[in-house]
């Protein structure tokens, strides 16, 4: 695996060429903020040639983080892809952001890759979002590897770290987690090289470039225990049933035996190297491209999504074959202000070329405001993205990513396939957005530009939910979190040129009637010419929780016309939706027409809504209305040590928790609540700051029940002073 010595490097400022799936390798870094994914991307992107020097995140010129909003923040917020050629493949490196708010771009990315590696910071150790993120993983069978970086940092212990990550994702199996190599420090108590475990050699970067050497006479004993280790750990995963029994009869397997062995386990998912490195001088890079080029699956070895029908009827599996039927997804799309819109593919299955016709395929989303479509579309031209340069390519095949330019209707998620053959690839899991943020146009020309903007803010993010709400006439966006409300907002406002301004966020309330009542309305007006006459008089009484509305006509001697019963009914109705206490619909409610007048000439359908109308709000007087407040049932889990921690929360905000039960083995609870709605708008931010990352929950309407009366007084009384 790495710990070969060699490989060559790609010629600067010169983009991969593929010439087929088996030189590409996909690979996704992953792991906190913080822990120097782009750093580290940085370094193989000089060790490769790609670039002459490494920018600084700090400074806002490293690849990856090339967003405005990326610069001001000295963090990464999307997915971005920066490909580098090694020993003859080329290795797409997918830089995702560390936030929990910005999981859709990591989701993204993990579609994309065949391995993950797992960037664990050397000063400041696991944190809880990465033990989720490596267990999501686990579930699916991705290869993984760790790489600990900040190895020149004051705080840094390689030996520490390594026992970290051995507890936190070795399952129960330590020897399932272990070093390849063991840093060597210099003169200056900085580490200066590494000692490769199954070779015995030295790489030496102390001088700023690699030297391979011999070892030191007296290194050889203090790596003898962790060699042995390593060594009995890939024969253990080795398909050779006769190796164990040599080793323990003494005899010595060839290294490139061991090599090969372990770069199968890795592959395969059963077997997770630790590698070091070190930004300051580049230690530790070409060690981790070896490792990628020939342990990590190439896309051949990883099995295609199953894919169907647009109609949703099943389809022959496929092979990662440049000859087969195209099928290529989406997994990431752009706005640029000059170029339009682009789209980060890829590619499955066949082969895409510039301006050929494709289907577009995009379904499963219209929760969230995608609106399902099946299209065909011109390709535009086909790039290799470097940050933010585009490099011109002939071609996509099968297993490789490329950006292709000028899809219009092509959202996140979509598919593309063949015109002839359209496909359907089965969609990824995208966690809810469970944080509402109301929105308002910050002026008359923002509101004429909103809608476009925020149509190609729902297509760039899938995580992204917009809602119009019919109770509360708000304009809400559901995000992740505060931070990825803070993106939405800024790429509006920057990208788009559409200002607004967040404004408190409404729960759609109800009012119900508590008793009996009974109303009058009388509408008479007589100006001079035509007049109005109607005066109507109604029962009210409440109906049981999810009864509707019920009216009802007991009017006798004909005191209101039939032709106008109706439309006292109307305006009921109306009336009804309005509210009569604080401006939020009324539900549950039988109402009896039992008497009325009429007059020949100014009577009409309006006055008598208008009568309606009165009568109600006159039965509201005369009775107390109650406010109905909508109750989720909200799934929450966490680890363990937080279980308390939350429950308490819960009781806080009027929840009832209902039952909680152990998730098997996981050190983790599930925790079921009811929850009024109101109480848990923030619980997206909330519960991540109580359980440190380590919470997820999801929610879901249950009912609508009567709020405490001190918190409806005041509900009432802001509705009244508005």
């Amino acid at each position: 695996m790495a710990d070969r010595s060699g490989g060559s490097t790609g010629a600067a400022g010169a983009g991969p060429t593929v010439d087929g799936p088996g030189q590409v390798r996909n690979v996704v870094l992953v792991g906190h903020t913080g822990a120097g994914k782009t750093t580290l991307v940085e370094s193989l992107l000089v060790a490769t040639g790609t670039i002459s020097r490494p920018g600084r995140v700090e400074d806002g010129t490293t690849v990856s983080d090339f967003d405005e909003i990326e610069h001001r923040q000295h963090r990464s917020v999307s997915l971005a892809v920066a490909p580098v050629e090694f020993d003859g493949v080329k290795i797409n490196l997918l830089d995702t952001p560390g936030y929990a708010d910005f999981v859709g771009d990591l989701r993204a990315g993990l579609r994309a890759a065949d391995a993950a590696l797992f960037v664990v910071s050397a000063a400041d150790g696991v944190d809880g979002s990465t033990r989720m993120l490596w267990d999501e993983c686990a579930a699916v069978g991705m290869p993984r590897a760790l790489v600990v970086t900040k190895l020149d940092s004051a705080r840094a212990d390689f030996d520490e770290m390594t026992a970290i990550c051995q507890r936190v994702f070795g399952d129960g199996d330590t020897d399932r987690v272990l070093p390849l190599y063991l840093p060597l420090h210099d003169d200056e108590e900085g580490v200066g090289g590494l000692m490769g475990l199954l070779t015995q050699r030295v790489y030496d970067y102390s001088s700023g470039t690699r030297v391979t050497r011999d070892p030191d006479p007296e290194h050889l004993p203090l790596i003898e225990e962790a060699r042995n280790r390593l060594i009995e750990a890939v024969i253990a995963e080795s398909e050779d049933e006769t190796l164990m029994d040599r080793y323990l009869s003494g005899e010595e397997i060839d290294v490139d035996t061991l090599v090969t062995d372990l770069e199968t386990a890795v592959a395969r998912g059963s077997f997770y190297p630790v590698l070091a490195t070190s930004t300051v001088n580049g230690l530790g890079t070409i060690e981790l491209l070896e490792g990628i080029v020939r342990a990590c699956p190439s896309p051949p070895e990883h099995e295609v999504p199953p894919v169907t029908t647009p109609e949703g009827k099943p389809a022959e599996p496929l092979t990662c074959d440049p000859e087969g039927p195209l099928v290529a997804e989406v997994v990431k799309t752009t706005s640029d202000p000059y170029v339009g819109r682009i789209s980060l593919v890829r590619v499955f299955s066949g082969t895409l070329r510039p301006d050929m016709t494709v289907h577009v395929s995009g379904h499963g989303l219209a929760d969230r405001g995608h609106e399902d479509h099946d299209v065909d579309e011109r390709v535009g031209a086909l790039s290799s993205p470097l940050g933010k340069t585009q490099r011109q390519l002939g071609r996509g095949i099968a297993g490789d990513i490329v950006a292709v330019a000028k899809l219009t209707r092509a959202e996140t998620g979509d598919t593309l396939s063949d015109k002839d053959l359209p496909l359907l690839m089965e969609p990824w899991i995208m966690p809810d957005p469970l944080l509402p943020v109301a929105i308002e146009a910050h002026s008359k020309a923002d509101e004429d530009k909103l809608s476009q903007g925020l149509a190609r803010l729902v297509a760039e993010d899938p995580t992204l939910r917009l809602e119009h709400n019919a109770d509360t006439h708000q304009l809400v966006l559901w995000c992740m979190g505060e931070a990825h409300v803070d993106v939405l907002l800024d790429r509006l406002r920057t990208r788009y040129g559409v200002a607004v301004d967040a404004v408190p966020h409404k729960v759609s309330l109800r009012e119900t009637f508590a008793a009996k009542a009974t109303g009058r309305g009388r509408h008479v007006k007589q100006s001079g010419g035509h007049g109005q006459f109607a005066v109507c008089e109604i029962e009210v009484e409440p109906l049981p929780n999810g009864e509707g509305f019920e009216f009802v006509d007991k009017v006798y001697g004909g005191s209101v016309p039939r032709q106008f019963i109706a439309s006292v009914e109307k305006g009921v109705r109306a009336q009804m939706a309005r509210g009569v206490a604080a401006g939020y619909p009324v539900v549950d409610l039988r109402v009896t027409l039992v008497d009325g007048k009429a007059h020949s000439v100014d009577s009409s359908d309006m006055a008598f809504q208008m009568a309606g109308s009165l009568a109600l709000r006159e039965a509201a007087a005369a009775t107390e209305v109650h406010l109905l407040e909508p109750v989720s049932e909200v799934v929450i889990s966490i680890s363990d040590e937080y279980v308390g921690a939350v429950m308490s929360d819960l009781s806080a905000r009027r929840g009832r928790v209902v039952g909680t039960e152990p998730v098997g083995g996981s050190g983790r609870t599930m925790v079921r609540a009811e929850v009024p709605e109101i109480e848990i708008s923030r619980y997206a931010v909330d519960l991540r700051s109580l359980s440190h990352g380590t919470g997820d929950f999801s929610r879901s309407y249950a009912r609508h029940e009567p709020m405490p009366h001190q918190l409806a007084a005041k509900v009432k009384a802001e509705a009244a002073n508005s």
